[in-house]
């Protein structure tokens, strides 16, 4: 059974008014337990709207969305995976703890089982003595640390992430991808990650898929061969090189693509 299934999808906002947008057209994806697969594609190509496809916080105009063999609705309502966003959103006036609890509480964990699992995660994402601070008394890769932990506090086997690691600094991006691949391997989990850095999808992934300019379209599939134990040494290796290379030439391939493709509709609407 594939994590997710994505068939013959497509996404029209406002349609049939003057302001429609087509979003995405006949996207089709299958990611398989255990992978780590990144989309990549310029600004406005239907990433993030292909995300939350899979979430079911967008319903498709046209195709249908499995998560775990489940229609994406029901996965959702039966918490079947965790989301992670640029912005850790932390609630403030929660401690740390509280937080990742957050989650369990909506589920109906008792108290002690969710403090106990708190502690699990903090532990997880090597902050365990944090969990009676204040999200606001820590850094920005601290916090998003917390958000994975919560986003995979009651163990989904799948996490959604929405360019969790672009607004940190260089460092703590680097830092942040090893901690992501620590934790994916210690847990199992399968991860479709947004992100407009072609090396950071590279370092990452199984698995990047390349899209088109709006309306979104999946142009290319390109395996990465990096193999499991990917450490700062795996950034200087010749195979980290050729999977840069292969993605941006996808890009360029996909946007040169594109521009004849529009030049043709020109011409045929004269």
């Amino acid at each position: 059974m594939s994590a997710v299934s994505v068939n013959g999808v497509s996404k029209i906002f406002n349609q049939g008014t003057p302001k429609q947008v087509d979003a995405l057209v006949d996207v089709n994806l299958t990611v398989e337990q255990g992978e780590f697969v990144s989309l990549i594609g310029p600004s406005g190509c239907g990433k993030s709207t292909l995300l939350r496809l899979i979430a079911n916080l967008l319903e498709p105009t046209n195709g249908t969305v499995t998560v775990n063999g489940k229609p994406s609705q029901q996965a959702r309502l039966d918490q079947d995976y965790g989301m992670a966003f640029q912005q850790a959103g932390l609630f403030d006036w929660r401690t740390v703890s509280k937080n990742i609890e957050l989650p369990l509480e909506l589920k109906g964990w008792d108290k002690n089982k969710r403090s106990d699992r708190a502690k699990e995660m903090l532990e997880l994402v090597k902050l365990p003595e944090f969990g009676e601070l204040y999200p606001w008394q820590l850094s920005g890769g601290m916090q998003q640390r917390i958000a994975i932990a919560r986003a995979l506090a009651a163990h989904p086997p799948l996490l959604l992430m929405d360019e969790p690691f672009g607004a940190l600094d260089e460092m703590t991006r680097e830092y942040m991808q090893g901690e992501l691949l620590r934790i994916c391997a210690e847990t199992g989990t399968t991860v479709v990650f947004v992100t407009h850095s072609i090396p950071e999808a590279v370092y990452l992934s199984h698995r990047v898929v390349v899209m088109s300019p709006r309306p979104g379209r999946i142009t290319d599939l390109i395996d990465v061969k990096l193999g499991k134990g990917r450490t700062e040494d795996t950034r200087n290796a010749d195979e980290f090189f050729q999977g840069i290379t292969a993605v941006r030439e996808a890009l360029r391939g996909s946007h040169a693509d594109h521009v004849a493709s529009n030049a043709v509709r020109g011409v045929e609407d004269r």
